[in-house]
């Protein structure tokens, strides 16, 4: 059993482990949605942040397996795709996941950034022109460049461009995969301009959702909608074609 500990009510980051626990039918408690009489809510999230423990994190996503506990979002799902056969098999294949799984990171970062462009201490009502400047240099740069390296990843697998790497379904393609649901939602126009140039992710999208795990976690109660105030935001003013 794991218990993740993220912000009960956005998907965010923690929507990238959610995935990975499901797809491989993980069992697991999402702490901070529990109950408080059943040691959550997220107060003991907050608890086991300002803890004096050596290996505390700094902020959510974190999972605490047995003694173990593991922070950082791309550290979180590499490990337990490595654990529950959502990994190549192969060491150079395992290796470049885990790259994978951190350029997302950084994607997201990047996504957040275009409502939160001058701190995350101030609200988006308080930089709307910083974030309309950051908003259109990601959808005219950063978008085709990260979606451009995606679909050249698909393009030259080797194994075929069913997944980013190796021949199978693993962490790096579910994180693929929730990152353009979030920019859909978030941006729309923009993607519904540059999707169509990159059918690999769009195919390998499609892959994903009918996952038989993932489609049953997608139709449950478990799944939470996105919305204004997680990581991928869908303020109008800030998208385009």
């Amino acid at each position: 059993m794991y218990d993740l500990y993220y912000w009960p009510f956005i998907p965010g980051r923690g929507e990238y482990v959610r995935l990975v626990l499901e797809a491989a039918e993980a069992p697991y408690r999402d702490v901070a949605r529990l109950d408080p009489a059943q040691g959550g809510g997220p107060d003991a999230m907050l608890a086991m942040i300002k803890d004096a423990a050596p290996h505390r994190p700094l902020a959510p996503p974190f999972l605490v397996a047995d003694d173990v506990t593991l922070s950082q979002t791309a550290v979180i799902v590499a490990w337990l795709g490595e654990r529950h056969g959502l990994a190549p098999d192969l060491e150079a294949d395992r290796l470049f996941a885990r790259a994978i799984a951190m350029t997302t990171a950084d994607f997201v970062d990047e996504t957040h950034d275009t409502h939160h462009p001058l701190g995350v201490d101030r609200y988006y009502e308080e930089q709307t022109e910083a974030a309309a400047a950051r908003a259109k240099s990601f959808r005219e740069a950063r978008m085709p460049k990260f979606l451009g390296w995606y679909e050249a990843l698909l393009a030259a697998n080797s194994a075929g461009d069913t997944a980013l790497v190796s021949n199978r379904l693993s962490y790096a393609d579910l994180g693929l995969f929730q990152s353009i649901l979030g920019l859909r939602y978030a941006f729309p126009r923009r993607m519904a301009s540059l999707m169509p140039s990159h059918p690999r992710i769009a195919a390998l999208c499609e892959r994903v959702a009918a996952h038989p795990n993932v489609k049953a976690y997608l139709d449950s109660p478990r799944r939470l909608a996105f919305n204004e105030d997680g990581i991928f935001r869908h303020y109008p003013e800030l998208d385009g074609d």
